[in-house]
């Protein structure tokens, strides 16, 4: 790890302490502010830095344009795009127009390994007035892996660390999910997070792709992750 990534690991390690100081009712809110905004100034963070979720093995960071021969890489395979809705990406030029695209959405993030910031494995987004709901306390959690990182608990791990962070910073109480009959991938990480059925529509239209599939829905509210994850 750079120089550079070792400081920015240590300020979210000292920033997660001072969360569950807050969290705990340890520390005020001013007491809060202070400390982080002087952490920030003594390591100095910057804006796309400070605009990081951290876990354990990954970061969850903006997208950048640089970052399309990754994207490209992963989403120009056949066994991820369809399954999600999408049409694989035929060439890097593809991948910058979605990249420009995701770019502007503000909830969107670009899943790295924490070992390797530079090349994203997969996208997640919280989708804001989605198909699923317009209800300004509620959006719709959506994601993508490459095939290759399958099967390695990643994809729980940065959606709860996404969820964590609409229910926790930005004040949301319900999250919805969908996925696709036969995408037995994303209905095991939405398993895992705790989400519950809700409903299913057999005639609903994937506009990448120009055709009718059956999508089942989920939803996870913020009062039940609570009781998931009593310490979080």
């Amino acid at each position: 790890m750079e120089e550079r990534e070792k400081i920015v690991d240590l300020f979210y390690t000292q920033k997660e302490t001072l969360d569950n100081f807050l969290e705990r009712d340890a520390i005020s809110k001013e007491q809060y502010d202070n400390s982080l905004n002087g952490l920030i100034t003594k390591m100095g963070i910057t804006k796309e830095e400070l605009d990081r979720i951290v876990t354990k093995r990954l970061v969850l960071r903006k997208w950048r344009m640089e970052d399309a021969p990754s994207m490209f890489k992963y989403a120009s395979d056949p066994a991820v795009g369809p399954i999600c809705g999408w049409p694989t990406h035929k060439d890097i030029a593809e991948s910058k127009q979605i990249l420009n695209m995701l770019m502007q959405h503000p909830y969107c993030y670009a899943i790295c390994l924490k070992k390797d910031i530079e090349h994203p494995i997969g996208n997640i987004e919280l989708k804001i007035e989605s198909d699923l709901t317009n209800k300004k306390d509620e959006g719709e959690l959506g994601f993508w892996l490459g095939s290759i990182f399958w099967g390695k608990g990643y994809m729980p791990e940065a959606a709860n660390a996404l969820i964590k962070h609409a229910f926790n910073v930005l004040g949301y109480n319900a999250i919805w999910c969908g996925y696709f009959d036969g995408n037995n991938q994303s209905y095991r990480v939405q398993e895992k997070l705790g989400f519950l059925y809700q409903y299913t529509n057999n005639e609903y239209f994937v506009k990448p792709l120009k055709e009718v599939r059956v999508l089942h829905v989920s939803l996870l509210t913020k009062e039940r992750w609570l009781s998931l994850n009593p310490r979080i």
